[in-house]
């Protein structure tokens, strides 16, 4: 484990308050940027290599650079808070035990970019994180942290808390500004992208709760303690959710380049109920699984995942025992994101019913020989295909797991509902 960035306040008392934060070194990093140039502030971001932890790992500090100045228009910085990654819940801690530090970093943010109005959008599920972050955000006003001339700076900035409806595509990023905006949560295509043409037609950059809650630390301790943590390319710390079939579930932060077999063993406490590993998916049920022979030489970072043949994407850990059915699993997934479609492009909104309906058979025992091959057909007709990567992430659990666990899904169509596992597929709670 590593030095705590993120959770090192969590469990302070009254820390979600503001004299509470910064009782415990709050505010000193937004003090320290709201001295620098703008673009004193963007540069050492850059320098300190911090990739948006959403999901996507892109460089933040270039992200912001994208951000044009010169348009005449105001400029919206929007938080994304739409944690709905099944096996992701790691934003809800921050949002929930230390609101203060994702609002410290939303208004350096907002600082570099030349930004007056941002606003939090929050998963219509996060009844109490939306509550505490409120909570949170009318204290910050009332001592002089949001508004005008803030910290007694030449800078000002308003701040505006919206709650979604509870859609899995909100987290993609434009169809967050369209569900913004009042209109239907549908992803836009792009170009034009949110960096030029956003949030009402205005330049936006959007980043996840994790990305702008390190901001504090950026400027606090300096960019150069936090690119010394982490590895040549995967900078900093991270926030990995785990949960399924370990003894210890929560929410861990490591320093990227931790041994995935020892932050399965050490700080999840191993596999539960003295049963063996059977499978990993690392980031969050969108990216590949892992079987549990792949893992031996597996870092938790972008560039080990990667070669690995999967990704860290929102550090969604979830382990499988040696019971997992996975062809349940496929159809359990398979039907989240039918389920979560927007409808909007005509291969995901017609495709990811397919699957799930050919998984659903396969798992009832009443799968014909073809039916691996079928879905697989079908999914080369989503993926790549949509308006956004939904599409893509529909299809890669789907495919993955008949990849890597192909006799399971054999031996249930040849042999419908009778199992070969002596263990008899047990899914565990």
């Amino acid at each position: 484990m590593s030095k705590k960035i993120l959770l090192k306040n969590v469990h302070n008392q009254g820390q979600a308050t503001f004299d509470g934060y910064v009782n415990s070194g709050g505010l000193l990093g937004l003090k320290k940027a709201l001295k620098k140039d703008p673009k004193e502030v963007i540069e050492e971001v850059k320098n300190s290599g911090l990739r948006g932890r959403g999901g996507a790992g892109f460089p933040t500090g270039v992200k912001w650079g994208f951000v044009p100045r010169d348009t005449g228009k105001p400029v919206y910085l929007i938080c994304n808070a739409d944690e709905s990654e099944p096996g992701t819940f790691k934003d809800r801690v921050i949002m929930e035990r230390d609101p203060f530090l994702m609002i410290e970093g939303m208004i350096i943010a907002a600082y570099a970019l030349g930004s007056s109005l941002s606003f939090i959008y929050v998963r219509g599920e996060y009844s109490y994180p939306y509550i505490k972050t409120l909570e949170a955000i009318k204290e910050a006003y009332s001592k002089g942290m949001l508004g005008k001339n803030i910290l007694g700076s030449n800078f000002s900035h308003e701040m505006v808390l919206h709650r979604g409806a509870g859609a899995y595509i909100c987290g993609e990023e434009t169809g967050l500004i369209n569900s913004l905006e009042g209109k239907k949560g549908q992803p836009r295509i792009k170009p034009p992208f949110p960096a030029v043409k956003g949030l009402y037609g205005c330049p936006t950059c959007v980043n996840n709760v994790e990305t702008l809650a390190v901001l504090p630390f950026i400027f606090s301790e300096g960019w150069e303690a936090y690119a010394a943590l982490g590895t040549e390319k995967s900078k900093g710390t991270k926030l990995i959710s785990a949960s399924g079939h370990i003894n210890k579930p929560g929410v861990y932060e490591i320093e990227l380049g931790y041994p995935l077999k020892e932050f399965l063993e050490v700080e999840c406490g191993g596999v539960w109920k003295g049963r063996k590993l059977k499978a990993v998916i690392p980031g969050g049920s969108s990216v590949p699984v892992l079987r549990a022979d792949e893992i031996e030489k597996v870092n938790l970072d972008y560039e080990s995942l990667r070669d690995a043949g999967t990704m860290l994407g929102s550090g969604g850990f979830i382990v499988l025992d040696e019971t997992a059915d996975m062809v349940e699993v496929a159809r359990n997934l398979a039907h989240f994101y039918a389920h979560e479609s927007c409808g909007q492009c005509t291969p995901c909104r017609e495709g990811g019913h397919w699957v799930e309906k050919v998984f659903t058979r396969i798992s009832k025992g009443r799968g014909v020989p073809g039916d691996m091959e079928l879905v697989d057909s079908m999914c080369s007709q989503i993926a790549g295909h949509t308006i956004c990567p939904f599409g893509d992430a529909l299809v890669t659990p789907a495919q993955s797991l008949m990849k890597k666990f192909p006799e399971e899904f054999k031996d249930r169509i040849l042999n419908g509902s009778k199992s070969t596992n002596p263990l008899n597929y047990e899914l565990g709670h």
